[in-house]
Order: structure tokens, then C-alpha cells, then sequence
């Protein structure tokens, strides 16, 4: 740890890690030691989820802190996590999405059950590198889920390409044997006008449906209000105050059939349909006002994008005995992405066009995959062998994004460009589960990977498990992993366009402005992650530190004035300047996760207990430009004291505190940021309680209080103008929600 560590700046993080260790020593002194187990030994997946960057949100959990509507606002409370931009510019402060151990959320790799979902790749990527979109955490409804897994580090590397920060991986509730049901409704009611309320209607069913068959069947209707144009009035530097936080509308219907071939095998044939609308608050990523017709949109509360997902698959699973196991998957999700136009060059760039037009991007995307699991004894030891596959195929069509013009018309052939795009990516894996003692267990891994445009790529992997004490386990884990360029960035089609101040400082305004061009040539994103932590666990304590360390490389950007001189094209005095997409150089991430449970009252704190759990960031910086990553406090701690009052009633306190959030010191050009530009975002903490009673076993109900002291935070700006003030924290509100099942 360097010596100038701030610790005065982390009061509340060192408190819960202070607390934690002195309570391992305390009552591992008093604990009387107890006769070692049998160790039956898992499969290395199984290994992995025990790791120290591993959490779980229970389904417990979701039914006593229910999202509103979105599951990013729960998973958010897990360590290690926090909502941002997948860039430091801002431009998008009000869409933030899962950013794991601070490598962004295009580092998260989101999973239902197990198979990925990547809606969000249908919306185009701007020059910052950010997406206009709400991410992929929103299409399965809370009612339906049996757990959260958030895998983060090491763990995640086994998932392939995207898993560099970590997965998030939401598991359905299954089948059930006997007919059962439920429908759950749920209001959120805002203290202050301008901002959105929440209302939603959820339901589950599911039981047999003849002798070997069964079903599951959910579906979602939900709506989050926008927040009013006014609500950041005050911030408002031309004619338009920055934007709050975009409405969302939710439609969503899945079934599931399982057919149980024998006792220990089955096929699982499931199809689902969602339909996602926004609410438009005003939204753009660079203009001061944008245009007045999209002003028009915002008072209207219009819906100006829309996506349509479909998904099927088809998943066998075998028990072949004596420990072997397999798992065969077929999948399909395809997304028609419609949205009114936004502009493609400089100060327009993320603003509705005046005209009002629509064009729609559609993403295809096909995943075949499978693993064997087996049993194996070799050189006297126990192990579990894995091996594993899968193919993805990935295809685009946006010919609005591939439609801004080169006015040199040496860049791109317009006769030529179509909007389509198409990557398949193959990857091979074997991990092993090793019980080298009944005390410490290897986990080493590797995956191989191919893609069509970018090459191969090797993944190893070492995780390992010491168990110092019955109480006291030690676990470290480094592995490498990698993301490939996505369909926007790879495409030589795809071309921004800027002039004045978009233009990097260190070079000459040639006339005709500059351009940045998708590159075929760029090479996959890369990272060692590396993490070792402590962890004890007796009668309900529950304590833990992990530290974290990624060593970031090859991040694909596009900041011109980090790139080499620009190719010159057109005559002098009337040229322009052609930079691309480029493997930026490397970044470290590096930080401190700790976790402690205290039981207050009852068995193992089974009546009171105060669950805690923070991140420290120690640093989170891209070396050649000295420029956060992304938009994460230095530190994050969440504290809950849960009380379980009978079998009837429940009740919660929780708080979050946030670090002070550092602005960027470069502006968009280059040049060193000045005034507003530089202003960081304080320290500050949300309060709230819930309270729930069940009326029977069929009837519950469940009401609380967000923010309580009502701590509100605006947006001050729609870009990097703003700072790290770049999206709003709404103020107190009441939410209430029951529950009728059978």
C-alpha cells in the first residue's frame, strides 16, 4: 500500500474493515473448534462462486428491498459495484449502468441464466465511448428471480469475451412440481413533483402440465415516469436546462417448458418477448439546448426510442452418474432498436434531428454452448474436470449510424456503405477443481478464443482456496481476460465527424474539421486481473477483505489528442483530419472490498443483524492521459440492520455512503478542462427504511421509505461541462407493494 493511502478520506470503509478484524480475532479466540467435514468436491464453476469477489442477492432480498424497477438499483449494493457511464465524459450521467470494480459497464457481462444478453450493443457508440441506452439489467421483472449472482475479477474470466470487470448473472425462478402462483403490485410515489414515479404489475405461474412436462410463465407491465424538463432549472446555461432522468416503459412475457426425459435428465424450451419504451426527459450528449423540436418531445413526455426483444433457446441437461454432468444450449436474441434520428457530428452528436425521423437498428445474435463435468483422481488427488465450448455470432444493421457524409469523399465510399456488420467468436475452455489437502484447493483454468475479425486469444487462470482454520479461509485468484471490439468501433463505415472545439488542440484546424473512422486493424482489449482476501465466517459473523488489482491494456478510444499526427486529407487550407477508433495504452484499476455481518440478536442473528460492505478505489486512471476510467467514487460503503421481528413482520434501516467523484482535468479537445469543467462531486449518504407484514401465506405486504433525509443532487450540465455533477439523486419518496399468492 503506498504510503500516501488517504486514510482520513474513508471513515466508514475503515470502520466496517476495523470492525471486522477485530471481531475475527475475538471470536475466533472464544470459538470452540469444531470436527472437520467431509469435503465433497464441486465443479470448478461451483469453486469459482466462492471466490472473494463473489455476491449473491437472494430472492429473500429482492422481496425486502424492492427495485422500482430497474435491478441495477439493488445490485448496486452489492461491493465492488456501482451504477456509471462507461466513460469519465458524463454525456449520458442519468443512464448509468453496473460498473464492476471500476473497468465500466461495457466490462459487465450480463447473463440470464446463464446465457448472454447484449440488447444494448444494438445502440450506437459515440466518440466517448458512450451508449444512449439503459443498459441490459431491465428485462427480467423482480418477482421472477430466484437469485442475483455478481461474479466479479478472476471468477468472471472463465465467461470469455466482456467478463473483464466481472457477470452478472440473474437466475429465473424454475418450474415447480405443484400448481403455484403469484401477482405482485408495486407504486413508488416521489416527494417532489418534477420527479418520476414508478408503478408496475408483475406475475408468476408455473406447475405441471402432464406427466413429464412442466411450465413457468412470467410477465411485467411497468411504468417509471420522466423526470420533469425543470428539474435541473436552476443548472441551465442557454435555453434548455440539463436533462433528468429518461422514463421507461416495460412490457415482458416469458414461458418455459421443461420436459423431464428421465430423473436425471431434461430439456428446457423457452421463448420471451419484451418491449422497452422511454419516456424522453431531454436528453443529449454534448448541446447546451438542443433542438427545439426535441424540447417539444420532453414536455410532451414522447417516446422517442424503442426496442422489441425476442428470445428463444433450448437447453439440455444430463446427471449421467457418478458425478458426470452436462449441459447443451441453443439460443437466439434478436432486437429491433427504433429511434428518432441523433446527430452524428459535433455539437448535434446525441441530439434529435430537427427533421423528426426514425430509423431502426437490428441485432441478431446466435450462441451455441456446452460443457461436460467429471470426476477424476490423479496423482492421489480429487479433482472435477470441465471442459466447454461456444460459438457466438453477432450481427448488425444500423444504416443510420453508418450515414454521416465525408465531405473530402476520400474516406469512405458511400456507393458501398450499408450499415451492416457481422463477428463470430469461437471459445474453447478446460478448468480443473483440484483438492490438493482437505485444506487447500486449485483451481486453475484455460480458455482459448478465436475471432473471425481479430484473431486468437489465450485466457489462463489460477484460482486457489486455503482453509487456514474452520472459520478462517484465505483465497487469491489472477487470470487474463480480454474484449473484442464491438460491431461499431471494427467497422470502417462507421465515421464521426466534428469541427471547432471537437477537434484536438495540438494540431492545426485545417478547414474542414475532423473525422474519426471505425478501424478493422484494432486489437482485443485486455486485463489481468489479480485478488487475494480473507474471509471469516462463524454463528452468523460473517467478515472479509479483498483486494483488487487490474491491470488494463489495448483500451479501445477514440480522444484524438491521444493519437499520433492525423492523416491529411483534401488541399490546403480546405483539408480535414482522419483520426480512428485506437488501442489506447494501459490502465490500472486497483481497490479494497470489505464485508461485515454482524449478529445482534437471536441465532446467528437470525431476529437483528447489521450487514455491511464497502469498496475503496485506490486508483482507477488511464496512464497515458491521467484520466479516470470512469465515474466512481473513492469510496462506497453499504450498511442494512435487518430485523426479523416474528414469522408475520420484518423490517430494515439502510444506508449508502459515497466518496467525493473526481472530474476529468482534460476537456474533450485536449486542452486542460477550466471552471465548471472541474468541479468535483462531494461526498454525501442516502438513508432508507422498509417495513413489511404478512397478513397470511398468501397475502403480503411491504412499504418503505427511499432517501429519507431527502438529499438531492442535480445534473449540471449534459456533457463533460458539468464535472462529476453529471446525474441527478432523487429526492424522498414512498413505495408500497403486495404481494397475493397461491
Amino acid at each position: 500500500m503506498p504510503a500516501s493511502f488517504p486514510v482520513t478520506r474513508i471513515h466508514p470503509l475503515a470502520l466496517a474493515i476495523s470492525m471486522a478484524l477485530v471481531s475475527l480475532q475475538s471470536v475466533a479466540q472464544t470459538q470452540p473448534k469444531e470436527m472437520s467435514e467431509v469435503q465433497v468436491l464441486g465443479t470448478a464453476e461451483e469453486e469459482l462462486k466462492q471466490a472473494p469477489g463473489v455476491s449473491v442477492i437472494t430472492q429473500e432480498d429482492l422481496e425486502k428491498r424492492p427495485p422500482a424497477n430497474d435491478l441495477s438499483e439493488l445490485i448496486r449494493t452489492m461491493p465492488g459495484v456501482n451504477l456509471t457511464g462507461n466513460s469519465s465524459s458524463g454525456q449520458y450521467g442519468n443512464n448509468r449502468q453496473i460498473d464492476l470494480r471500476g473497468m465500466g459497464p461495457e466490462n459487465t457481462l450480463i447473463l440470464i441464466d446463464g446465457i448472454p444478453v447484449s440488447s444494448r450493443n444494438s445502440t450506437r457508440m459515440g466518440r466517448s465511448g458512450e451508449r444512449n441506452t439503459r443498459g441490459d439489467s431491465n428485462w427480467v421483472p423482480a418477482e421472477a428471480i430466484e437469485r442475483i449472482e455478481v461474479l466479479r475479477g478472476p471468477a468472471a474470466a472463465r465467461y470469455g469475451s466482456g467478463a473483464a470487470g466481472g457477470v452478472v448473472n440473474i437466475i429465473t425462478k424454475p418450474p415447480t412440481d405443484t400448481y403455484a402462483g403469484s401477482v405482485t403490485v408495486y407504486s413508488l410515489f416521489p416527494e417532489h413533483s418534477a420527479e418520476g414515479g414508478s408503478k408496475r404489475l408483475g406475475f408468476n405461474l408455473s406447475g405441471p402440465l402432464a406427466d413429464k412436462l412442466s411450465f413457468r410463465l412470467f410477465g411485467n407491465i411497468a411504468k417509471t415516469e420522466a423526470d420533469s424538463l425543470a428539474l435541473n432549472q436552476q443548472f441551465a446555461t442557454g435555453i434548455t436546462p440539463p436533462a433528468g432522468r429518461e422514463g421507461v416503459r416495460n412490457r415482458d412475457i416469458n414461458a418455459l417448458v421443461r420436459w423431464a426425459l428421465t430423473e436425471k435428465q431434461s430439456i428446457d424450451f423457452n421463448v420471451g418477448m419484451s418491449r422497452q419504451g422511454n419516456i424522453y426527459a431531454g436528453d443529449r450528449a454534448v448541446s447546451t439546448d438542443g433542438t427545439p423540436e426535441a424540447t417539444q418531445l420532453a414536455q410532451a413526455g414522447a417516446e422517442t426510442n424503442t426496442l422489441y426483444r425476442r428470445t428463444a433457446s433450448v437447453t439440455h441437461r444430463g446427471d449421467w452418474g457418478a458425478g458426470h454432468r452436462s449441459r447443451l444450449t441453443f439460443s437466439y436474441e434478436g432486437t429491433d432498436n427504433t429511434r428518432f434520428n441523433e446527430g452524428l457530428a459535433g455539437g448535434p452528436e446525441g441530439s434529435i434531428q430537427a427533421a423528426l425521423q426514425k430509423s431502426t437498428s437490428e441485432l441478431n445474435n446466435y450462441l451455441v454452448n456446452g460443457e461436460y463435468s467429471m470426476p477424476s483422481q490423479l496423482f492421489g488427488t480429487s479433482q472435477v474436470v470441465t471442459f466447454g465450448f461456444d460459438h457466438r455470432t453477432e450481427k448488425l444493421n444500423d444504416p443510420y449510424g453508418n450515414s454521416q457524409n465525408d465531405n473530402t469523399g476520400q474516406l469512405v465510399n458511400a456507393a458501398s456503405r450499408n450499415g451492416k456488420a457481422e463477428a463470430s467468436l469461437t471459445g474453447l475452455f478446460a478448468e480443473d477443481n483440484i483438492a490438493l489437502t482437505d485444506k487447500l484447493t486449485l483451481t486453475p483454468g484455460l480458455r482459448f478464443d478465436h475471432h473471425d475479425n481479430f484473431g486468437s486469444n489465450w485466457s489462463p487462470s489460477l484460482n486457489t482456496s486455503y482453509q487456514l482454520t474452520n472459520e478462517i479461509t484465505l483465497k487469491g485468484g489472477i487470470a487474463r481476460a480480454f474484449k473484442a471490439p464491438n460491431l461499431y468501433q471494427s467497422n470502417p463505415n462507421y465515421l464521426y465527424y466534428t469541427m471547432g472545439q471537437g477537434c484536438p488542440v495540438n494540431y492545426t484546424n485545417q478547414g474542414l474539421g475532423c473525422y474519426i473512422l471505425g478501424n478493422a486493424d484494432l486489437n482485443p482489449e485486455t486485463s489481468i486481473n489479480k485478488e487475494i482476501g480473507i474471509a471469516y465466517t462463524s454463528r452468523g459473523w460473517v467478515s472479509g477483505l479483498t483486494y483488487f488489482h487490474n491491470y488494463y491494456n489495448n483500451k479501445i478510444a477514440a480522444d484524438m489528442f491521444d493519437q499520433g499526427p492525423p492523416i491529411v486529407i483534401g488541399v490546403p487550407g480546405s483539408a480535414a483530419q482522419a483520426f480512428q477508433w485506437f488501442n489506447a495504452g494501459k490502465a490500472i484499476v486497483q481497490g479494497l472490498e470489505g464485508t461485515l455481518t454482524v449478529p445482534l440478536i437471536g441465532e446467528q442473528g437470525n431476529v437483528l443483524k447489521l450487514i455491511n460492505n464497502g469498496t475503496y478505489m485506490i486508483e482507477n486512471e488511464q496512464k497515458s492521459t491521467g484520466q479516470p476510467l470512469s465515474m466512481i467514487p473513492r469510496y462506497t460503503v453499504n450498511s442494512t440492520l435487518d430485523w426479523t421481528v416474528n414469522d408475520k413482520v420484518s423490517a430494515q434501516v439502510y444506508a449508502t455512503f459515497y466518496g467525493k467523484q473526481k472530474a476529468r482535468t482534460l476537456g474533450q479537445a485536449g486542452g486542460a478542462a477550466t471552471g465548471l469543467a472541474l468541479s468535483d462531486r462531494g461526498s454525501y449518504s442516502l438513508v432508507g427504511l422498509s417495513a413489511g407484514y404478512k397478513f397470511s401465506k398468501s397475502l403480503s405486504l411491504r412499504a418503505g421509505i427511499n432517501n429519507l433525509f431527502d438529499k438531492r443532487l442535480f445534473r449540471q450540465n449534459n456533457s463533460s461541462g458539468a464535472g462529476a455533477n453529471t446525474y441527478n439523486e432523487p429526492g424522498r419518496s414512498l413505495y408500497v407493494t403486495m404481494t397475493a399468492s397461491f
